[in-house]
């Protein structure tokens, strides 16, 4: 598994409000927050250039990030993010401080693997479905899984792997499962070849 380290350098703004934000974005800053910790929220921008790049990585949206702030590191999770629908534009982001040991609510991204080799699909030539792409987990910060790997090699045509079914790290816990059993709802599903292409003529004949 490759190993990420991420770091970005931040400043503090005292300019807040809508007119504020425009302007910054316009000079190619990014407006974030960064809050939690027992401390006041404290208004920053980051380079806008940097945000996009960085973004480009999968592993940024779950992984322990360090804010630079005028010479203090601080030590973060992204827990939201606004940009445009299709243009390379981020309009504000929120960052959480964590330490090690705080227990947090995160989304990690599901990395389907052994499709080529699942029964289900090399000899009865059925269809994966994701049904999900990615989960909530609860962990201390320090246990935080840049993803969560479902290996479906094994499964059969019209079978499903389920949130029960995912190997997760030690320390980490699935949220929806935690709601109850009702909420056990399927992550993978290879449809059988049959099915999916009725489901395809289906969907056919509605877009006519």
């Amino acid at each position: 598994m490759a190993v990420f380290s991420f770091e970005l350098a931040a400043e503090k703004r005292t300019d807040t409000g809508k007119g504020a934000s425009r302007r910054l974005r316009r000079a190619g800053k990014v407006p974030a927050i960064l809050y939690g910790g027992g401390q006041d929220p404290m208004p920053i921008m980051l380079d806008m250039h940097r945000v996009l790049h960085e973004l480009e990585n999968e592993a940024f949206y779950s992984h322990l990030l360090k804010l630079s702030i005028d010479g203090e590191v601080h030590q973060v999770i992204l827990k939201d993010l606004q940009r445009h629908p299709f243009k390379p534009f981020v309009y504000h982001l929120d960052f959480q401080r964590v330490q090690d040991e705080d227990v947090i609510h995160q989304r990690v991204p599901l990395h389907i693997v052994g499709e080529d080799q699942a029964p289900g699909v090399r000899q009865y030539g059925g269809l994966v479905m994701h049904e999900m792409t990615d989960v909530e987990v609860v962990c201390k910060a320090k246990d935080l899984p840049e993803f969560i790997e479902v290996d479906v090699s094994n499964l059969g045509p019209n079978e499903s792997l389920h949130l029960s079914d995912l190997k997760v790290p030690e320390g980490v816990r699935l949220a929806e499962l935690l709601k109850g059993p009702e909420h056990d709802v399927a992550v993978v599903t290879i449809q059988a070849r049959q099915a999916a292409a009725e489901e395809e003529g289906e969907e056919g004949a509605a877009s006519e």
